[in-house]
């Protein structure tokens, strides 16, 4: 019998204390000056994330969702047009497209869990404008296949990467794909901030005009309005914050992929399971585990049987994807997407789990199954 140990899904507190000195000495800084919006910070963070990924343009944004809904703007989205988007994925992918007056056009995912691009190719009407690729768990879609689409058609790409910061395909980040990329920094992110946080990331020097302009109401350098804008500017405070963790965003993800490789280890030899794709599988992707998302047979059985031992797992927006959510009014069939969602279930991911931690959580799952 396994001595019972208490394995939070995400740990704040401990997040927290492992780089507290520099954190509050970030923090202090800025309160000392009184820089709170639109500051040097800022424009570090920017040039820093710019050059992490390699684009021209990073702009910090209140929060993802804002940088999805000026991104679409940017690609010229508006009333009539539609937009093809996963359904696996938060409501916050697919609200922007409501909020400029077009229409989501939802499909279905792939093995992987990521949108299936023959599901795309097939949603492309005459109506089409764009194409919304959502990079969830820390993986990259399959861009190549969405890229030569979106070439052939003429339309435009815009990248949901909130949960894939640092994901690669065929050696390119999650983000760069695209007319723009977007990314959150809520705080349970591999980089998070100490609220809500966002950023678009873009080659264009046209879009990065554009959204310099509408993150700050539309005015230009001089504090002109010349265009109608909105208020989604990332607080200096936050870009601060996000300064001293994005150093340590490599050592994270190594981490993040040192916990997949010990999940593959033990739990794949489980045949009630189906795992992500190991982080040593090759091939054309470099996976950071956001999360750690896998199918389960018995699935709330075994959430239960884990909980009663002390380890807490989540299912992604409740277990739903957005087709799912009555109140939104999706009329559509996703047979694939319906079966995965009440299959999946995340286990713990983050840089606070010790090495003993995950071999608890695999012991608990190997003596689940075992059961019969």
């Amino acid at each position: 019998m396994l001595n019972k140990r208490q394995i939070p899904f995400f740990n704040y507190p401990a997040l927290f204390k492992s780089q507290e000195s520099e954190l509050l000495a970030a923090v202090r800084d800025v309160l000392s000056r009184g820089a709170y919006i639109l500051q040097q910070d800022l424009r570090e963070f920017e040039h820093s994330l710019a050059k992490y990924l390699n684009v021209k343009h990073a702009f910090g944004l209140a929060d993802g969702t804002n940088a999805i809904i000026l991104a679409l703007r940017a690609a010229g989205v508006g009333a009539g047009d539609e937009v093809i988007v996963p359904s696996h994925t938060f409501v916050a992918s697919v609200y922007p497209i409501k909020s400029l007056g077009a229409t989501p056009v939802l499909v279905e995912c792939a093995d992987d869990h990521l949108v299936d691009p023959a599901a795309v190719e097939s949603a492309v009407t005459k109506r089409t404008k764009a194409i919304l690729p959502v990079h969830l768990n820390g993986r990259t879609c399959n861009m190549a296949a969405i890229e030569k689409l979106a070439g052939r058609r003429g339309l435009a790409i815009v990248e949901d990467a909130a949960q894939a910061l640092g994901s690669k395909f065929m050696g390119r980040f999650a983000g760069t794909f695209g007319l723009a990329g977007t990314f959150s920094f809520y705080p349970a992110k591999s980089l998070g901030c100490f609220g809500d946080g966002g950023a678009l990331v873009t080659n264009d020097d046209k879009v990065a005009e554009r959204i310099e302009l509408w993150r700050d109401h539309g005015r230009n350098k001089e504090g002109v309005v010349v265009d109608w804008g909105t208020n989604c500017r990332l607080d200096n405070l936050q870009a601060a914050v996000l300064n001293v963790k994005l150093r340590s965003l490599d050592a994270a993800i190594a981490r993040r992929r040192e916990i997949a490789r010990e999940y593959e280890r033990r739990l794949r030899p489980i045949r009630d399971l189906m795992l992500p794709p190991g982080p040593d599988a090759g091939g054309e992707h470099f996976d950071t585990f956001q999360n750690y998302e896998m199918q389960a047979n018995r699935r709330d059985e075994l959430r239960a049987y884990l909980e009663q031992h002390g380890v807490r797992t989540l299912l992604q927006w409740g277990g739903r994807a957005v087709h799912q959510f009555e109140a939104l009014g999706f009329d559509v069939s996703l047979p694939k997407t319906e079966l995965m969602t009440s299959r999946f279930v995340m286990l713990p991911m983050n840089t606070s789990l010790a090495d003993n931690d995950i071999t608890y959580v695999c012991d608990l799952i190997e003596q689940f199954y075992s059961r019969g």
